[in-house]
This record gives structure tokens, sequence and C-alpha cells, in this order.
């Protein structure tokens, strides 16, 4: 299914790598790649084609040892900051410290390091990071999964002084926490679901900003699996998203939203046990279908396509990689030619090249960039797309797979190769503090940017 596009690199030289995240940038959109041991290395889209290595000298962090990476507006400023996990150990207390960097009139700075923020910084080893709109403000926090440490949960405060949240709203779990996927699960607020290693996942309930474990009451804590890769899918568009979670050598799955409760519709090919690292949803063909691909270490990547009301397996072309060790991936629609680039990073056991694929297709697309009301992303927010054939749900991600977070964009694809694609009729953006706003007859083959109520031009 995808064919290669690595020559669009900057270069093919090995790189140990765990995480990457595409960021919108001050004046442009940007994907960071988490570098283990090396430099941190920072990608943008050139005009043309093709990518540049733009990476700063102060996100490079060269003795750094990266894994989890995040994009959110945290000062409601209108900008997105990146948060980088750093550990140099494999769990407890690390001898680095985490990065946040936020973009200024002169250059990148590191919040952490701000007198104000002297012994706030994090030193806890951990994996994944994700954003999350507790309160629906649009002011994000940023969700650390510590691995034999307490989770953190940072919030930033308009003197730019850092504070851990997470015993004030629940979720100070001592954990062996591997991925995060924040999302309206369970409630139409933003809640978490945790993957853990060696301990129960969690399903943490947004109950006004504040959360509690409810994975028991949904059958979703599999304590005696490793969780890896995780995302929300709504491939139906009935509005409640299914989790497709991934383990390390362990069972697979697909748990799908019945009501109150969740049914594993996986197929054998994709519940057979893997290596899983980052797992991924997303319209990679534009047939108005999300796939879902599944990182591996050390063994063939996985592909599954929705057909006829069920989950295939099929063949993922050049990104099955037999013998990649992946560890990471992201999404985003890097040329502007409405088609989406995946982007694999490999790592841990040894370094690798970046990989770059694309699906070819002649199929039409929308895509849907909605903004807070302090106009930045507006991660954790819900797109909904009703065409005059079928309802399509996308969900901005505020982090998923495994160390990695994708373009803050609702794509859709519309179809048309073998029939004439659909034709868009609303596209409506339900925001996580409840409101929404409805656009209709939204144009094909566009990008459109929609604001917030509370910002209506």
């Amino acid at each position: 299914m995808f064919e290669n596009r690595s020559e669009h690199l900057p270069d093919r030289q090995p790189f140990k790598g765990y995480g990457a995240a595409v960021v919108a940038g001050p004046d442009r959109t940007l994907i960071f790649v988490s570098g283990y041991g090396t430099e941190n290395r920072v990608f943008a889209p050139k005009d043309g084609g093709g990518v540049s290595d733009v990476t700063p000298d102060a996100l490079a962090d060269r003795t750094g040892h990266a894994l989890g990476v995040v994009a959110a507006d945290i000062d409601a400023d209108g900008v997105e900051e990146v948060y980088v996990h750093n550990t140099d150990t494999y769990g407890g207390i690390a001898s680095e410290r985490d990065r946040l960097f936020d973009p200024t009139p002169n250059g990148w700075r590191d919040i952490f390091a701000l007198p104000v923020n002297d012994g706030r910084d994090n030193v806890r080893a951990g994996r994944s990071v994700a954003a999350v709109d507790r309160l629906g403000t649009g002011r994000y926090g940023l969700l650390l999964a510590c691995y034999g440490a307490p989770m953190r949960f940072y919030e930033l405060g308009d003197n730019g002084e850092v504070t851990d949240m997470a015993a004030e709203i629940g979720i100070d779990f001592l954990t062996g926490a591997r991925s995060l996927v924040p999302g309206p699960i369970v409630t139409e607020r933003t809640d978490v679901f945790v993957g853990n290693e060696r301990g129960p996942n969690y399903l943490l309930r947004n109950e006004r900003g504040h959360f509690s474990d409810v994975a028991p009451n949904f059958g979703l804590e599999a304590p005696g699996e490793h969780a890896r890769g995780v995302a929300l899918v709504d491939p139906d568009g009935d509005g409640q998203f299914d989790l497709v979670i991934g383990n390390w050598e362990g069972p697979n799955h697909i748990l799908e939203r019945r009501g109150s409760e969740f049914v594993d519709v996986a197929p054998d090919e994709w519940m057979a046990p893997s290596r899983t690292r980052t797992v991924l949803a997303a319209d990679f063909d534009n047939d108005g279908s999300c796939e879902v691909f599944s990182n591996v270490m050390g063994a063939p990547n996985r592909l599954l396509r929705r057909r006829e009301g069920a989950w295939v397996a099929c063949d993922p072309g050049a990104a099955t990689e037999p013998r990649g060790l992946g560890t990471g991936a992201t999404v985003c629609d890097m040329d502007g030619d409405g088609t989406l680039e995946l982007l694999v990073v490999h790592g841990e056991l040894d370094s690798q090249p970046l990989s770059l694929y694309a699906v070819r297709n002649e199929n039409a697309w929308l895509r849907i960039r909605p903004l807070t009301e302090h106009r930045a992303p507006a991660r954790n927010a819900v797109v909904t797309l009703r065409t005059d054939r079928d309802t399509q749900t996308r969900l901005i991600c505020g982090g998923s797979g495994y160390l990695c977070q994708t373009e803050p964009v609702a794509h859709f694809g519309l179809g048309g190769d073998t029939a004439p694609f659909s034709t868009p009729r609303t596209v409506t953006v339900r925001w996580p503090d409840g409101r929404a706003r409805t656009v209709e007859a939204p144009e094909p083959e566009s990008e459109l940017t929609i604001t917030h109520p509370a910002n209506r031009n």
C-alpha cells in the first residue's frame, strides 16, 4: 500500500530516535524528532516538496536522551510549546531533566530553566507525554507517563511558573506507564487512557477537571499485558471512539465502544502477539475510512483497513520494514497535496535512518484545522464531517501512538477513485468546553480553519 518517499528527507544517515510530534510553529509547521543520546532534529516542509532540516541550537539538546514529545499551547498565547521528556534510566529517578521549549521573538527558551522554576523540573523516568485540556479553557496541561514513579501533570502560571497538579486532580498514580491517549472516551470532556506495563491500565474519567480511574467499570485493566501503542478511532462515525491497543509480546486489541462496554473486534492477524511500539489511525489513501498502522520492532509492521464494517489486514507495502527497529511514528501532510505522509523513527536497539511513506491515490479530501479561543491548535477537539454518503469523525491529537503526536488537523478522505467522491454537507467542531460550531458546505480539496465560538471572525 505505502510507497517509499524517504528520498524527500534531508539525509539518510543512521539516527537513534524515539518519539516524534508535529508542531504548529510560530510561522510554519515543524516536525520534531527526539534523539536518544544524540541531538533532536526539527524538520520543516520545503516549498515545492521535500523536507528541510531546520533544527535550531536551542532545541537540539545534543547530550539529552529524549523519548516522548508533545506540543500544545500551555500558556494561552496562541502558539504551541514543545515538551520533551529526557531519561537516561529505565525507571525511577533519572539524572537528566525534561525540557519545556517556548518560542519567543528571540528564539526558543526552556521554561524549566527560568529562576521561578528552580527545583521544579522533572527527573522522574517516564515514556509518553500528552496534552490535556482538562477544564475546556484552551489552556493545556501536560501529562507525563512516569515509570516506577508517580505520574505528573504540569500546568503553567502567568509568570511562567510550572506546577505539578497530579495529586490535586487525582492522577498521581505510581505506574509503569507507557502510553497515553486523551479524548472524549467515556464523557464529552477530555478523558485519558493510560497504557501500563506490569500492572493494570487506567481509564481516567474527567469529572470537571478532576479524574478517577474507571477502567474496571469497562473491563480495560488487562493487568497481565504490557501496553505500548494506543490510538482512538471512530470507524463508523457514531461519535463514540474505539480503543486500538498494541501490546509488547502480547495480544493486540481493537476495543469497539458499544454503549457501556468495549468489545474486542480485532481480526486474528492483528490480535496475534507482536513487539508493538507506536499505533496510529489515519486515512492514508483518502478513501473515507481510517487505516490503522502498527509500528513493530524487529518484525514486519502491520496495517488494517476498514471494509464492509470490519477490520481486515492488508499489505503495508514499502512500510512493512521487516528488519525495522521502529520506536515512534507520526503523520502529517508535509507537502500540502492533500495526501498524508507517514514518518517512522527507529532506535533503541540500534540506529537506523528515518523513513517516509505515502499512499499514491487520486481521491478527494478535506482538511479542518480548529483553533482554541486563544487561536492555537485545538488539541482534544472532535471534528465531524457529514457527506451525502456517510459520517466521519476525527480527534485532534493531543498525544497518541507511543511517545508521539500527529498533526493538529482533522484529515478526511472523500474517495473518488472508482466512483464520484463524497460531497461534504456539514463539518462540526466540538471543543473540550462542550461548545460547537458548524460550517455548511465546506469546499472539497481545501484546508479550512475554524475558529472557536468565542472568536467568530
